[in-house]
């Protein structure tokens, strides 16, 4: 059996999300990056534009073990919010860290425009972070903790948190070794299979029995994919009880 690890959470923030001005692409791309390093995401909250509203979370959420990914709201415009509810929820101060000073200056520099106070303004972070690497435009997220605050544009924010989980969380890649099987069962009725899912997950402590139902297509006919989660070495026995439940409650069902 695993010991049980901090989950990878993530939080999306703006209006432009919840109001539906915007599909949201961090989402899927998170997925995929988490999947490439053996990870999985374990939760995911959507905010607007709340700065009371995002402090409360993350208040809570700094609590916790997670480590958490939060994108967006880390500029400069009225409706960012995140560098000061960040600081609010872990009760610090928000100050010009000296690493992002460097590289919003270096920034300006580069590009021939003036620096104003409230461009370098985006260099206060809360008391105690580290400064995230920007590589499209030196202006940094931040980490505070476990949490990691990026940038909602996808091309800062997606390269920013291969950087993190590279940087910080190597010793995690990969070290999930549980296992997952199914079968599809035919004109199968949740109701019907919920003893056996509940003994199932009894017989095997740790096993986890998953139920996706599926309401039939022109193509496919009714079927529920019932499965099992857990330390390899429990999965086979744990899908051979679910067969059992199965058979004996006159369903017939094929192997995914």
């Amino acid at each position: 059996m695993n010991e049980t690890r901090a989950g990878i959470g993530a939080i999306i923030i703006g209006d432009e999300i919840t109001l539906g001005k915007r599909s949201d692409k961090h989402f899927p791309r998170l997925l995929e990056i988490l999947a490439a390093r053996g990870l999985v995401l374990a939760w995911a909250l959507y905010i607007g534009d709340d700065r009371q509203r995002l402090t409360e979370t993350l208040r809570r959420t700094l609590a916790s073990d997670d480590i958490v990914f939060s994108f967006g709201g880390i500029g400069n415009t009225p409706d960012d919010h995140t560098r000061q509810a960040a600081a609010a929820a872990a009760g610090v101060e928000l100050l010009l860290h000296p690493d992002a000073e460097r590289e919003i200056r270096a920034r300006f520099a580069e590009s021939g425009f003036e620096l104003t106070d409230l461009q370098l303004a985006m260099g206060n972070l809360p008391a105690g972070s580290r400064i995230i690497p920007n590589p499209y435009n030196r202006i940094p997220g931040f980490s505070l903790g476990h949490h990691h605050f990026v940038p909602g544009f996808p091309q800062m924010a997606w390269p920013m948190v291969e950087w993190v989980l590279d940087h910080y969380y190597r010793e995690r890649f990969n070290a999930d070794t549980s296992a997952e099987a199914a079968i599809l069962v035919w004109k199968g009725v949740e109701g019907a299979l919920i003893g056996v899912m509940r003994g199932v997950e009894a017989d095997f402590p740790g096993v986890k029995v998953f139920s996706l139902p599926f309401l039939g297509s022109a193509e496919v006919q009714r079927h529920i994919e019932l499965g099992v989660r857990g330390a390899p070495e429990q999965v086979p026995q744990a899908m051979a009880a679910i067969r059992r439940g199965v058979a004996e409650l006159g369903y017939s069902f094929d192997e995914k």
